[in-house]
Parts: structure tokens; C-alpha cells; sequence
């Protein structure tokens, strides 16, 4: 008998249930480091300082329900404002990836059934951010490996983003 393909490969990122939806994020704590967006050129710059409200070592929320009274320009991610933060996204989103066409990794918590995956992978921000709190300027903290996917840097198939 064939095996149902995943609710991810099935459903419009539009058509999923708010579980399915919730499901996606791999917890690896990138989408909660900030960003730089240079007006200009439209060109993000990642940096490692993380949200206040970022655990930095499970990369979790520790309000998720109540982050955004906390933190106000805190984005609540959903379908319709994809294309609009697509970029401000890591390379290995499951929210990014999926709305590229692309499906999940094979290191992502919904393949192997557990969290910890992640961080094997080297996805995971635990242990190499800092938090707003301690941080100073974000521009002292700028860095490529938010904004890149180490499986594909490995195998040559993108190159990691320059700072300027």
C-alpha cells in the first residue's frame, strides 16, 4: 500500500490549518535574529543578535501567545505576507522553502520526528546569537550564516552573501 503523501506536499500554504501551519517551524530561532534592510538597495543583512524573548538555548519563544503585546513590530507570519518577507526569511524556512516551491529538508522535525534534528544539522541559532539585551549596535553583529542554508554552502551550490 503507498504511504499518504505529507499534509506539506498536499496543501497550499493558504489551505492549511492553523496546526499544520504551527508545525512548520522548525524552531531553529533564525527568523528571531534581527535584521538590517538596506533602504536603498532592498538588500537584507542578517546579524546573530537575537529577540529578547528569544530562549538562546532551545531557540524558542519564551511568550510565543503574548510576544507581540512584548515586542510590537514582532511578525506574526502568515500566507498572504510571503512574498513581502520571503527574503527576510533564512534559506532553510520551512515557510520560505515551501512557498519557493521547494519542499522540507530531510533534517526538518516533520521528516525525522524529532526537534533535536535541527541543531544536528546545523540549523539551529542555539549557542551562536546573543541577545538584544547584551548586543550594542546590530551593525557590530552582522553574519552570513543566518541567511544561508549550510547544505547547500557545503555543496557549492550557493555562495554565502558578502557584507558590504
Amino acid at each position: 500500500m503507498t504511504q499518504p503523501q505529507p499534509f506539506w506536499e498536499t496543501t497550499a500554504l493558504s489551505d492549511m490549518t492553523h496546526a499544520q501551519w504551527e508545525s512548520l517551524c522548525d524552531g531553529c530561532g533564525r527568523c528571531c535574529l534581527h535584521k538590517l534592510r538596506d533602504e536603498e538597495e532592498g538588500s537584507v543583512w542578517f546579524t546573530s543578535v537575537a529577540c529578547r524573548l528569544l530562549d538562546l538555548g532551545t531557540c524558542r519563544c519564551s511568550d510565543y501567545p503574548r510576544r507581540q503585546q512584548k515586542i510590537p513590530d514582532c511578525i506574526s507570519l502568515t500566507p498572504e505576507m510571503m512574498e513581502e518577507v520571503q527574503d527576510w526569511l533564512p534559506p532553510t524556512c520551512a515557510y520560505r522553502r515551501l512557498y519557493e516551491g521547494k519542499t522540507l529538508p530531510a533534517w526538518h522535525p516533520l521528516r525525522t520526528g524529532r526537534p533535536e534534528s535541527v541543531r544536528e544539522a546545523g540549523i539551529s541559532a542555539a549557542g551562536r546569537c546573543i541577545s538584544e539585551r547584551e548586543a550594542g549596535d546590530l551593525e557590530d553583529h552582522l553574519a552570513d550564516w543566518p541567511g544561508q542554508d549550510p547544505a547547500e554552502t557545503a555543496s557549492g551550490q550557493t555562495e554565502p552573501a558578502g557584507l558590504p
